[in-house]
This record gives structure tokens, C-alpha cells and sequence, in this order.
């Protein structure tokens, strides 16, 4: 199929073939009739991409300071390949999508094949959507007037944190399609409606659906709107301006009245006034999205819905709300239709959409029977790729998500293996990937992968939860396998594990635990080799905080934290000590109430067989200022002190004093290349399976204490 998708680091926008999206539990499969460009939000993703890296940095200012956060912790080079891997990362356009339900997936309700759906799918002949953000058509709405629901649904919300009621006068500042299509729900509601924007033809329009409005650089629209009150003040305003000035903010409180409501439905400034809004008492609330369900990944990816007597208006409700409008014919979008353009000729488009601010309504139109597929070729294979080696490793990897993208594909790319298939649920990530880094094809079906008798070698960079069946599937089918951290989210499926890794032997298992493989983490084993005596090691981990609904905390998808992303400082421990744990003890900060399901800032206290003692610190309620991981080894009056894998010290060690890097290395490309060719060569696997396994029971244990601790 064929996807339209944006460069945030030139501007330029593409037509690309990529693999049919696969449907995932609770998501309907779109083959897509119409689709609207959203002229404001579009426009400004085009314009960022087309500015310099300076205004790049103005326009995102609390993304520098991120930036400068991570300088001064990781360094200026890693910090410079972070920042340019996001930039070279494209996004996919589009979120007002119309189309008919061609595929189903599991535990689907309420919709049939062959249903005409609105939905917030991109700009692509197929689109897999949560069926929280579909909608059924009525049949009195065409396509054309469907494609323009989802923006209307985004003033709808404003209007409902608004709360006008019958005869209120009420602002809306901005007349774009959303403000006109807030324009004329307010009318239809029975409030009195005064609108304003910079172009005439905007004005015009407004005009036409009912509503007074003016060109603010013709009236003073403070003072238009009091007049427009009869000298009261608005009851209410709605800014649907995209500017980044706080004008329209400081004009809509003047214009109300006391207790006036100001809701910011577009983007603006928001350098507030507080004399505004302390004297008028007035109230003041950015407005999100198409309503309540949005970004919440219970209602978007896992398709739960909130009841309908507690939360009466969600964003699948405001959907039907505006199509039914539609069908009554209180909402008229067809004078907004400015353009009616084929899905190929769709790039063009983009450049005037920058250049010309008139255009308001551009529907993309698509070919009734989208061009289906199941793989796209990226690459041909070389002659000499044809016939690989029974032992060269020829690679398949499934995910292709922030981390893949940025760390372990580069260090794939750079080793010889031959890099066959990549996979993801989304064919653009697989698609993008397999450009980037030298696949012969992509796929969004990793079944592709583990049917391919060429392929021997797979790469599992997947959400934590799938990370235990796929390897067992690999391992099945005899490949060799590199699973991204955890191996497993509970010891059922450890086990499930073991038994058939010890039916596929010899092949390779290998989990990333990287820092194995940095550079200053094998001088520190080098020097602790000679030790006579136990050791005691402290490792501190500033994890900073992660929002609570992030599916990382979940157990069933990402197993916690702790399961997630502390096992890698336990089997580093593990590594540098060499020798079995033998007891896990685990204590975490409960204050008050778990926030959680499973506590983030944890003590795990690690005794080894040999006497040594280490204990991971992982906290999530430090500062982002400081360091990320420090590691200090006390040894028979000597200790080494790792400071987040850049520098290493020693103090009363003979013949070491420090090792310094120039850029941080936590041994992502040491590790890759190490399991490349090992998998060439054969012999033991780089980390035996006795380690794996402890160091995974380790982090259950560790998880089952805190969870069996008691709040205070």
C-alpha cells in the first residue's frame, strides 16, 4: 500500500510503498476513501521541517533543555546522535481518515466488514485503528463530509469544557476549519456566535454560516466583542488560533465577562496575564484533542471503553455526535472543500499548503481498491547474498521501534551479517527501517521471518510482553536468537523457555545485556580478576520518572521497571562478580500509596556464593541533571568508581588510576558485533543460559518482595 509521510529534518514530504498494517486485538482494518489534510497542524510540521536547526530549537524550547539535560550527563557526541536519529526519523501525515471496514480483529464489537468508519487513521490506502477511535457513517453523510469529523470533534470538545447554554454569546477566535466548524455547533446549540480572523475570506465564511465576525486589523476585536455582548462581556471564548503570540489569549479575557470561561482549543502563546485573570475571576483550560480517551492507552490500544454514565461525551462519542449533526444537516462542510486531490498527487500539495494560508478543506481521494502489500523490496540482493554460508549469519529482526531504530540497527548495519527482513505491525516503521539500514525487504508480518529458510538468525526488539512466545517460535524453528532485555515477565514462560532452548541447542541464545560488553566494564572485570576476597558493589541508577499509564508499568505488557529494565544492572553485577546469586531481598518506596502497580524506586540487595554483596539502587525521583548510572566496586582497600560508562577511576589500585572515553559507550555495538560472529563461528553462548536464567529470577524475586510489601 502506499503511505504519505513527513521529514522533520528537511521538510519534504513522500509517497511510500510499505507492508499492509497488520490488525492487532480490538482494531479495525481501513481501506481508506477519503482522507483530509488538517491545514493548521500539518502545515506546522512542514514548516519545522523546513527550518534551520536554529529555529527548530526557538520553536521547541523545552526540548533543548532536554537536550542540554542529556549533555551534561551522557555527552555532547551521544547527545548529537540522539537528537540527529530523532530528526531522521519520518512521521506519518493525517488523522481525519474515512474508509470501509475491510478485516476485523480479535474481540472487535459493534462494528461488521463493510462498514463506512471515520476514524484518526493517516494518510494510507490501509489503516489499522483502535475501534475506541472509529466511528460508524450514516448514510446520509458522504465520504467528503465524513473526512472532516475528526476536526470537528476537536472543536466539539472545546465546546463541551465551554459549557455554553442557550443564548450565551460566545467568542471564537481563529477560523480555520476548526473554527468554523466550532462556529457552526455553537449556532446550533443556540448561543450567540462573533468570530474573528486575520483572512477575509475566513470572515466571509463565518459570516455566512450565521455568526458575526471581523478582521481583527480592521476593528478592535476587544472592542467588537463587548459590543457584540451589549457591553456585558462574552460568556465564553474559544481560541482556534494557531499563532505563537498570547495576544488571543489576553484579547479573549478581555472581552469576557466576569467569570468568563477561556478555553484554548488551537495553539498559542501562553504568557498569561494575571491581572487578566484575577479581576474578572475568569477561568482558563487548554482543551484536549477530540475528547476524554485520547492518549489514554486503556481506551486507544487495549479498546476499553469508559462507562457510559460516568463519562457520557468520549472521543469515539463526539465522533457520532458530529455525524449526526451531519446527517440532520446542522453541520454544512461542503463551502469548506477547497480541494479534492488524488493520493499520488498528494506531495505537491504540501508546498502550497505552506505558501498559501487559503486553502482550508483539502481531501485526499484514493483508488477503491488499494494496491495490497504483504512485503516491500528495499533492497535486491546482491549476487553473492544469493547463497550464504551454512554458518553466516543471515539476519531477520521483528521491531523496529525508538530504541531499534537508534542503537541496535546502526550496530547491526555495521557488522557482516546479512541483513534479510525486517518486521513491524506498522509496514512504515519496517518499511523506513529497511531504507535506513540495508534490509532486502520489509514486512509487518513477522511470520514472514520465521517461515524464511534463509533466514537463521533472528533479532526480537519488541514490546516486553511478546519478547517469551517469539523466542520460544524461534527457537522451534531452530534459528538463532538475540532478544532484546527482559527474556521473560514471569517464570511460566522462563521455563517455557529453557525447555525449548535445551531442544534447539546449539543454537545461540543471547539477551542485551550490553553493558556487559562496554569497554570500561571489561577493564573493571580485567582488574577485579586478581581479587582474593569477597567484594561489595553499589550500583545507583537515576532512572528519573516515567508516567504512570506508560506501558512500560504495566505488568501484563511491560512486567514493571524492575523486570523491564533493572535486570540489566543485575546481571552486570552478576558479570563483575562471577558468581552465583544466591539470595534477593528487595525493599521500595511506598509513600503512602502504590501510584503504580509496581514501585520504581527500589533497593535490591544481591548476595553472591562466594561472600560479595551488591545492591542496586533504582530510583525514578532524582533529577535529570544527574548522572544516569554509577558503579562503585569496594575490593580489599581498593575501589573502582564507573561514572555512567564514561570514565572509570581507581583508587589504591596499583597501575590504574583512570580510563576516560570521549563518548559514552555502553557496549551496544561491542555486543551485536560479539553475537554476529559468534554465530559465524560457533562455540558457548556469550552469556551461558544458568546466567540468564538467575539473573531473570533474580529481578521475579525482586519484583514479588515489593509487591508483598505493605504501605505505611
Amino acid at each position: 500500500m502506499q503511505q504519505l509521510i513527513q521529514h522533520l529534518d528537511t521538510g519534504d514530504t513522500e509517497l511510500v510503498t510499505v507492508p499492509d498494517p497488520q490488525v492487532k486485538h480490538r482494531q479495525l482494518l481501513i481501506a481508506t476513501q477519503r482522507s483530509l489534510i488538517s491545514p493548521g497542524t500539518e502545515r506546522m510540521l512542514v514548516s519545522f521541517g523546513q527550518a534551520h536547526w536554529l529555529a527548530k530549537a526557538r520553536a521547541q524550547p523545552e526540548k533543548v533543555q532536554q537536550v542540554l539535560d542529556k549533555m551534561r550527563t551522557d555527552g555532547v557526541l551521544a547527545t548529537w546522535d540522539a537528537v540527529r536519529s530523532k530528526l531522521a526519523t519520518p512521521l506519518p501525515l493525517g488523522y481525519c481518515n474515512v474508509g470501509r471496514v475491510v478485516d476485523i480483529g480479535p474481540d472487535v464489537m459493534d462494528f461488521r466488514l463493510g462498514d463506512r468508519v471515520v476514524s484518526n487513521g493517516p494518510h494510507a490506502e490501509l489503516v489499522a485503528v483502535s475501534q475506541n477511535l472509529c466511528a460508524r457513517i450514516p448514510d446520509e453523510v458522504s465520504d467528503d463530509e465524513a473526512a472532516f469529523t475528526v476536526l470537528a470533534a476537536i472543536g466539539l470538545q472545546g465546546i463541551r469544557l465551554a459549557q455554553p447554554t442557550l443564548g450565551e454569546s460566545v467568542a471564537v477566535i481563529g477560523l480555520g476549519l476548526i473554527g468554523l466548524l466550532t462556529v457552526q455547533m455553537l449556532l446550533a446549540n443556540g448561543c450567540r456566535v462573533i468570530g474573528f480572523d486575520l483572512q477575509d475570506a475566513r470572515v466571509d465564511m463565518a459570516r455566512r454560516f450565521g455568526a458575526e465576525a471581523f478582521n481583527p486589523r480592521q476593528v478592535d476585536p476587544v472592542a467588537a466583542g463587548m459590543a457584540f455582548s451589549r457591553g456585558r462581556g462574552l460568556d465564553a471564548v474559544l481560541i482556534t488560533a494557531a499563532t505563537r503570540s498570547s495576544e488571543p489569549v489576553h484579547q479573549a479575557a478581555q472581552m469576557s465577562r466576569q467569570r468568563g470561561r477561556i478555553v484554548l482549543v488551537g495553539v498559542t502563546g501562553l504568557e498569561l496575564r494575571r491581572s487578566d485573570f484575577y479581576e474578572k475571576e475568569l477561568s482558563f483550560q487548554v482543551s484536549c484533542s477530540y475528547g476524554p480517551g485520547r492518549y489514554d492507552p486503556n481506551y486507544e490500544e487495549k479498546g476499553q471503553d469508559y462507562p457510559y454514565g460516568l463519562v457520557r461525551w468520549t472521543a469515539q462519542r463526539n465522533f457520532e455526535a458530529v455525524l449526526e449533526m451531519m446527517a440532520q444537516g446542522k453541520l454544512d462542510v461542503q463551502p469548506l472543500i477547497s480541494h479534492r486531490i488524488p493520493l499520488e498527487e498528494a506531495p505537491s500539495i504540501y508546498q502550497e499548503l505552506v505558501s498559501n494560508a487559503d486553502p482550508l478543506g483539502i481531501l485526499l481521494t484514493y483508488s477503491p481498491q488499494p494496491q495490497r502489500s504483504i512485503r516491500v523490496v528495499t533492497r535486491p540482493s546482491l549476487p553473492e547474498e544469493e547463497s550464504a554460508g551454512a554458518g553466516d549469519p543471515v539476519v531477520g529482526v521483528i521491531g523496529a521501534g525508538n530504541f531499534a531504530q537508534r542503537v541496535l540497527l546502526p550496530a547491526l548495519s555495521q557488522t557482516d551479517a546479512q541483513l534479510r527482513t525486517i518486521a513491524a505491525s506498522r509496514g512504515l516503521s519496517a518499511t523506513l527501517a529497511a531504507r535506513k539500514f540495508g534490509f532486502d525487504q520489509a514486512v509487518s508480518d513477522p511470520e514472514e521471518i520465521f517461515e524464511d529458510p534463509e533466514i537463521n538468525t533472528i533479532f526480537i526488539l519488541t514490546r516486553h510482553q511478546t519478547h517469551a512466545p517469539l523466542v520460544i517460535q524461534a527457537l522451534e524453528k531452530g534459528k538463532h536468537v538475540f532478544v532484546e532485555k527482559p527474556l521473560a515477565l514471569d517464570r511460566a514462560s522462563l521455563a517455557a523457555i529453557r525447555a525449548a532452548y535445551e531442544k534447539a541447542l546449539p543454537v545461540q541464545l543471547m539477551v542485551g545485556f550490553n553493558r556487559r560488553f562496554a569497554p570500561l566494564a571489561q577493564k573493571m572485570r580485567t582488574l577485579l580478576a586478581s581479587r582474593t576476597a569477597p567484594v561489595a558493589a553499589v550500583y545507583t541508577v537515576n532512572a528519573g520518572a516515567i508516567p504512570p499509564d506508560h506501558w512500560i508499568h504495566d505488568r501484563q505488557q511491560g512486567g514493571g521497571r524492575i523486570i523491564g529494565e533493572g535486570c540489566h544492572f543485575v546481571d552486570f553485577l552478576r558479570f563483575l562478580i562471577g558468581s552465583p546469586i544466591t539470595e534477593v531481598t528487595a525493599r521500595a518506596m511506598l509513600p503512602g500509596s502504590r501510584s503504580i502497580p509496581t514501585p520504581d524506586t527500589v533497593s535490591v540487595t544481591l548476595t553472591f556464593q562466594d561472600g560479595s554483596l551488591g545492591v542496586v539502587h533504582y530510583f525514578a525521583n532524582g533529577s535529570k541533571q544527574f548522572p544516569k548510572e554509577r558503579v562503585e566496586v569496594f575490593s580489599e582497600e581498593r575501589i573502582l568508581v564507573l561514572d555512567n560508562f564514561k570514565t572509570l577511576v581507581g583508587y589504591g589500585w596499583p597501575g590504574f588510576r583512570k580510563m576516560r572515553l570521549w563518548r559514552q559507550d555502553k557496549g551496544h555495538q561491542a555486543e551485536v558485533a560479539a553475537f554476529v560472529q559468534r554465530v559465524r563461528e560457533g562455540g558457548p553462548p556469550l552469556i551461558p543460559w544458568p546466567e540468564l536464567e538467575e539473573v531473570t529470577l533474580a529481578t521475579l524475586d525482586a519484583v514479588e518482595e515489593v509487591l508483598a510489601q505493605k504501605a505505611p
